[in-house]
């Protein structure tokens, strides 16, 4: 009985370093969610409280209602929620078709177009705007969703295309030649064998890839004209420029905006846990 207390006692700081150390820190990130959360329950009109408030004396949910009241937030949802699912799709087909064919290509071919990927990245994105505003418009496109789906066609960006580039190249290229060699083509060989084997990457894209297109901001406002068309980080700077001092509303509308990146990322944690233990 005292050997196993003494046990128990020697693996106190143990135990504290890898579970107190990772609370604190998930804390530390939850704290801004919950204080919008919270900021949201305000009556509507208050000012932003000066400390941080664990929870508001006369908690409403009025605010939330008149969020779609004052504009067609449910229409701008189902927007975003359009674009990201079909930009997300595009992206992981396009970017591990293009990782896994840089993947099959030889040393010299490999780095060039490693190169230019790095090159593509460190581009300023503000460099583009100009150019793909005129391509798209030449197109016929540009006040379309189809005009913030674009860049999925090309893997959204080049960080993707690598991603999945380097999960490739970490499997041994014996199975995809074996695979051949049974008379695989090249697609089933992708489908089959490479995407089963880049699950992780195909987390990692996804979610990223969610984001990007969900938070996106600046091509909505570039490209749309047509207000039945705007996405939800538009619907938002809208209600800000109707009441600029009303922060719980803004607090329950960027509610609103956070719930859907949260349960992807929540869905995608347990996916990911369940493949390893399985």
């Amino acid at each position: 009985m005292i050997e196993r207390t003494r046990r128990i006692i020697a693996a106190i700081p143990a135990l504290l370093t890898r579970h107190l150390l990772p609370l604190l820190l998930t804390t530390l990130f939850l704290l801004p969610l919950y204080w919008m959360l919270i900021s949201s329950l305000r009556m509507p009109g208050q000012p932003p409280a000066i400390a941080l408030e664990w929870f508001p004396a006369a908690p409403t949910l009025s605010n939330y209602t008149r969020i779609f009241q004052i504009l067609p937030l449910w229409h701008y949802t189902l927007n975003s929620i359009i674009v990201s699912i079909t930009g997300v799709t595009l992206t992981l087909l396009t970017a591990s078709w293009a990782g896994f064919g840089m993947s099959l290509l030889g040393k010299r071919a490999r780095l060039r177009l490693l190169l230019l990927s790095a090159g593509l990245q460190m581009i300023p994105v503000t460099a583009l705007w100009l150019t793909r505003f005129l391509l798209l418009a030449k197109i016929g496109i540009s006040n379309s969703h189809l005009a913030l789906i674009a860049p999925a066609l090309m893997g959204s960006s080049p960080l993707f295309i690598l991603l999945f580039y380097w999960t490739f190249r970490r499997t041994n290229p014996a199975i995809f030649e074996s695979a051949e060699l049974d008379g695989a083509h090249l697609f089933r060989i992708w489908w089959s064998i490479a995407l089963p084997m880049a699950r992780p990457a195909l987390m990692a894209v996804g979610m990223l890839a969610f984001m990007f297109y969900w938070n996106d901001f600046i091509n909505p406002l570039l490209y749309l004209r047509s207000q039945t068309l705007y996405t939800l980080p538009v619907g938002l700077l809208h209600l800000q420029e109707m009441d600029k001092t009303n922060w719980p509303l803004l607090m329950a509308a960027s509610v609103v905006m956070t719930i859907p990146p949260v349960l992807v990322f929540s869905a995608l944690q347990r996916t990911l846990l369940w493949w390893e233990l399985e």
